[in-house]
């Protein structure tokens, strides 16, 4: 026996604008009612209908003040909003993640100041 063809569910629903479409796994509606009752062929071409859409881009949470933001490194662009800015990395020792918008900038800023009074 073959194992289930697993559902693209990611048990975070929530609707797009018109309703038609899950803004998490990116089913329709129909898709997802109907998934229970589809056969292994219907649930293979919703997941490589799925597979087959660009990547969305990634909610985050800045490592310094803890505002929400976008990360378009997954996104459709292929590149987040922050590959335009100077490369201050690491941003920490302790495997800190990304910096919100304002928080990169005001990093950016310490560490040209930083740079521009070491005599080095």
């Amino acid at each position: 026996m073959k194992p289930p063809i697993p559902s693209p569910c990611q048990q975070r629903c929530q609707l797009d604008a018109t309703g038609e479409h899950c803004l998490s796994c990116r089913r329709s509606i129909k898709e997802i009612a109907g998934w229970p009752g589809f056969s292994d062929f219907e649930k293979k071409a919703v997941w490589n209908r799925l597979l087959a859409l660009p990547p969305q881009a990634k909610a985050k949470q800045c490592q310094r003040c803890g505002d929400s933001f976008s990360c378009g490194a997954n996104g459709p662009a292929k590149s987040c909003w922050c590959a335009k800015l100077p490369n201050i990395m690491p941003l920490g020792e302790d495997g800190t993640d990304c910096l919100c918008p304002s928080c990169l900038l005001l990093a950016i800023a310490r560490a040209g100041s930083d740079a521009a009074s070491d005599p080095g």
